[in-house]
């Protein structure tokens, strides 16, 4: 066993060596270092600039990224607009090139859709006053899906510095469809970095797509990231606002086994107290959502996942831990239909591969 054992030190040391080698590895299939403390450099050796990945990525990316333009957006009326609801509409629809729109710092108080004919936007904020896009849309005015304040639904779509804010009433149980979304992606290949989104019950609503976050910070009561994407939550905190008898992190909306979709939550922490928020709700009854390298406070309740009052349901879904810590990870009185993953069935989960992040993501543009 000894010699085995030397066989496997030695491999993980060489991958260790050959991971921040430049240029060593082009695909994405390089798992999340388990080291919290590598994450940076990881990203960097893995998720390299356009002018090193050309032949990876989708062609049309690659066109878009040669041809990209910065318009800007100032409350004052020092930028080309005052309102990124002026400066979407300026973008043509069948738009092909990379279009920046910088964001001064201030309050846009103001609900915005990007449709499906304007990919390849990016909303990037000034990384020194961070903007805030507020508004206060509820499910009964527009449904929940429409009351997102920022409405993404086309691709290749990134954020950064960006605070998404959703300013409607914490629902009281009596008012009737007061769910009330921050942003909503629906579109594919979306990037969020150092991304907030504020509010209560169905703060976010992770819609459709494969998506990338990283840095970001989601906080809420209910439900507070819903949807059926495919994403990779890296390096963020999901906060349970405290106040609610029961709260609920996630509620995946996987309707088949045969459906590609999923959350992955990878060196993310679950913050708050109180023993009240549970992982994950079956909203749909194939629900996927697995947590690795993960802190969780005391916030979560000890049972750790619901299925949403539906036994059957205990059969279909994916819900999965790996590595995880902190006093809300202990595993002893979980539900008996999680999965307590092995390194092999956590591999998928922990790598850009899941999300197919070769072919498309790409650095947080820095300007």
């Amino acid at each position: 066993m000894s010699g085995k054992n030397t066989v496997f030190a030695l491999e993980a040391i060489v991958l260790t060596i050959l991971l921040f080698i430049p240029g060593v590895f082009s695909d994405d299939s390089i798992p999340i270092p388990a080291d919290k403390s590598q994450l940076n450099s990881w990203f960097a050796a893995n998720v390299k600039p356009l002018d090193a990945r050309k032949d990876t990525l989708d062609p049309a990316l690659v066109a878009a990224e040669a041809n990209k333009i910065v318009i800007k957006v100032r409350t004052d009326g020092s930028g080309d607009f005052k309102t990124l609801t002026e400066a979407v509409k300026s973008i043509p629809e069948g738009n092909k090139r990379r279009v920046i729109i910088w964001i001064g710092s201030g309050n846009y108080t103001e609900k915005v859709k990007i449709e499906r004919t304007k990919p390849f936007i990016t909303l990037y904020g000034d990384p020194k006053n961070v903007p805030n896009i507020i508004f206060h849309g509820t499910a009964k005015e527009y449904n929940i899906v429409e009351s997102a304040t920022v409405i993404v639904e086309s691709e290749y779509f990134s954020a950064v510095n960006i605070n998404f804010v959703n300013s409607a009433p914490r629902p009281d149980g009596k008012m009737v469809l007061a769910q009330a979304a921050a942003l909503r992606t629906g579109g594919d290949k979306a990037s969020l970095y150092n991304c907030k989104m504020f509010g209560f019950q169905d703060t976010f609503c992770d819609d459709k797509g494969k998506h990338f976050f990283k840095d970001c910070y989601i906080e809420g009561t209910v439900d507070f990231i819903f949807g059926n994407g495919k994403s990779i939550y890296l390096n963020t905190e999901t906060h349970v606002i405290p106040g609610d008898p029961m709260a609920m992190v996630t509620a995946h909306a996987r309707d088949a086994e045969t459906v590609d979709s999923g959350y992955s939550f990878v060196h993310c922490t679950v913050t708050g107290t109180g023993h009240t928020a549970y992982l994950g709700r079956a909203w749909r009854p194939f629900s996927k959502v697995v947590f690795s390298y993960t802190d969780m406070t005391d916030v979560v309740h000890p049972e750790g996942w619901s299925d949403n009052g539906k036994p059957d349901n205990d059969k279909s879904v994916y819900y999965g831990e790996y590595k995880c810590k902190g006093a809300g990870a202990t595993t002893a009185r979980r539900v008996g239909y999680v999965k307590k993953l092995s390194d092999a069935e956590a591999k998928p989960f922990i790598s850009l591969a899941y999300i197919e992040g070769s072919k498309w993501l790409l650095p947080p543009v820095a300007l």
